[in-house]
């Protein structure tokens, strides 16, 4: 079926049930960032891939929302459809105030109540009230419309080893259950939340190592719902020796109903969904999530883990990009071809598990597009002349990475593209060696990346840095640099132990794209109350796009300890060849 199609048959459903609007997220019923196949209802019914975005369908309007990173890709996307691009600005009009203005009064908007969190729905309902619109949280049309539906995955998920952990997970199953008083159950639905407080992991979200589950933690059990397919004998035996009962996936729902009135369910409402808290029938108590606190800070033995695993990302990415100069003269090399690359030396590498995500490989006017993905069918041609983008990441069992550099590919880069890069770099730098006081938030660090660019009248439409996981999601809460104060990330305290991506950059539509990208872990600095990064990746930055006169003494000697140090790590690794190209790539400047 065509999105039109789609389209039609979403509306008949939607005649059937009464609903005037309905609204369909990227999200899963874990109120996951990225889904699993069965749940890419956004991308079925609008045929937007990008990983963000809202679709909307009334009786006579198909509308998309997403954001700066997606407005290019979005554009092509939907251009043979009926979806209009609806582009989120920052004090423009949301969806849910969109159908507010548009719906007639006593109108009803349905939703999917397991793929929206509770203080979602809460603040959807006190906007469209005010209209007198109604919302329904109990209604899955797509469920009846989309045929040939991806199934739940079955692959087996696994416990990870303690030896990579650093803690039993006794350990941390004791830490949350010594908050719980008599009669209180902490009710865990974030994916990754279950996947740190279990040690478990598995293939059920790309690039993702997660497990669909949910827990519900007790003061003397746990009780994981999961399909019991993914589980083998030994990893059934570990939980059986951490007092982990396993229940089937969807008995969840029938559990929450059945709590005695003298109980109480904790959860948080930006991660439960407002279809699980309509089950339960006991007291609730709304918490922010201690496991999603705890998760963001890493501890030694992680840490430890995550450092090498950054040098066999570098060694990886060494002998990508020497075969890509080597031979970009030679032979034809698409941004796909340069993409299968990196995962083929990414896979030769100790403890390799998959990609962190789908690499960014964006050459010339590609590189603008900020998600871009390129495909084995539609990827341009990268030729030595240009810049050359390339975002991309890794899952290894001692860690996750993500990078970002931007090359040179030839001698014809212009001053203005020279100046622009310089200028990330410098904010790059300034948030790598930012000192800082105890209690001090991400929004109040993300300037430091900027302020290069602001003083030259330019800027980036997209947050400075996100959490990394430990084998875990690539995008993990709650820490950030993100600009204001408005978001969650931009909120969060910075402690020791995060690990934050530094990935400052500038984009002009058509032409090219710049990110420089680092991943930093916080830690104390010799100043008692203080804070400082710590650069984990290890890849030299392309230094023929610097324009040197724009750097002062202490930003040049930066480059050169960090390229130091990365030829110190990476090249035992390397044979005898690569060690010449790379130090080529060292040079002090």
């Amino acid at each position: 079926m065509s999105v039109n199609e789609n389209i039609y048959s979403l509306r008949q459903a939607m005649k059937s049930s009464n609903i005037d609007a309905f609204i369909v997220p990227s999200s899963d019923p874990h109120q996951s960032e990225y889904a699993a196949d069965h749940w890419k209802s956004r991308e079925w019914i609008s045929g937007f891939t990008g990983s963000a975005g809202t679709a909307i369908v009334t009786m006579d309007h198909a509308a998309l929302w997403t954001d700066v990173r997606y407005f290019i890709q979005a554009d092509t996307e939907l251009a043979d459809s009926e979806f209009q691009l609806h582009k989120i600005i920052p004090f423009e009009e949301t969806y849910i105030e969109w159908l507010a203005n548009h719906l007639n009064e006593g109108a009803t908007v349905g939703i999917d109540g397991y793929n929206f969190s509770i203080k979602q729905a809460n603040s959807m309902r006190k906007i469209l009230k005010n209209k007198n619109i109604q919302l329904h949280v109990s209604i899955d049309p797509i469920s009846e419309i989309w045929k040939n539906r991806p199934s739940l995955p079955l692959d087996l998920a696994f416990i990870h080893g303690e030896d990579f952990q650093g803690e039993p997970m006794e350990n941390r199953i004791k830490i949350i259950q010594k908050d719980l008083k008599k009669n209180q159950h902490l009710l865990v639905t974030a994916l990754d939340d279950i996947a740190w407080l279990l040690h478990l992991r598995g293939k059920d979200v790309d690039c993702n190592p997660v497990a669909i589950a949910y827990v519900i933690v007790s003061q003397n059990e746990v009780t994981l719902y999961i399909n019991k397919q993914k589980l083998d004998s030994k990893t059934t035996t570990t939980f059986a020796q951490n007092n982990v009962k396993i229940k089937e996936y969807n008995l969840i729902t029938k559990d929450l109903q059945n709590f005695a009135k003298n109980e109480t369910i904790i959860l948080d409402d930006t991660i439960c969904s407002v279809a699980l808290e309509a089950l339960i029938n006991c007291s609730i108590n709304v918490e922010k999530s201690l496991i999603r606190e705890l998760k963001g800070v890493k501890n030694s033995k992680e840490i430890e883990h995550i450092r090498e695993a950054m040098i066999k990302d570098g060694v990886a990415l060494a002998k990508t990009f020497k075969w890509l100069e080597e031979n970009v003269s030679k032979t034809t090399i698409t941004e796909y071809d340069l993409l299968e690359k990196l995962i083929e030396n990414r896979s030769k590498q100790a403890h390799y598990f998959g990609e962190s995500f789908g690499a960014i490989v964006g050459y010339r006017g590609n590189g603008a597009i900020i998600h871009y993905a390129p495909s084995k069918t539609n990827s341009a041609q990268i030729k030595p002349s240009g810049v050359l983008l390339c975002d991309s990441g890794g899952q290894y069992f001692d860690g996750t990475t993500d990078i970002t550099r931007t090359f040179a590919m030839g001698d014809d880069v212009p001053e203005e593209t020279k100046l622009a890069y310089t200028l990330v770099l410098k904010g790059m730098i300034a948030l790598d060696r930012a000192v800082f006081p105890i209690g001090t938030i991400g929004g109040q660090l993300d300037i430091l990346a900027r302020k290069p660019l602001w003083e030259h009248g330019l800027n980036y439409g997209h947050g400075t840095g996100h959490g990394v996981g430990y084998f875990l999601n690539v995008h993990e809460p709650p820490q950030g640099f993100a600009p204001g104060l408005s978001s969650s990330r931009s909120l969060a305290i910075m402690k020791e132990g995060m690990i934050t991506s530094n990935e400052p950059g500038h984009y002009k539509q058509g032409e090219y794209g710049i990110r420089i990208e680092n991943c930093v872990v916080t830690k104390k600095h010799k100043n008692p109350g203080y804070l400082c990064h710590e650069s984990l990746t290890m890849y030299p930055i392309d230094t023929q796009l610097i324009l040197i006169d724009k750097l002062d003494t202490s930003e040049k000697e930066w480059i050169n300890n960090y390229h130091e140090t990365c030829y110190q790590l990476i090249t035992p690794r390397l044979k005898e060849e690569e060690k010449a190209w790379f130090k080529t790539k060292c040079v002090k400047i």
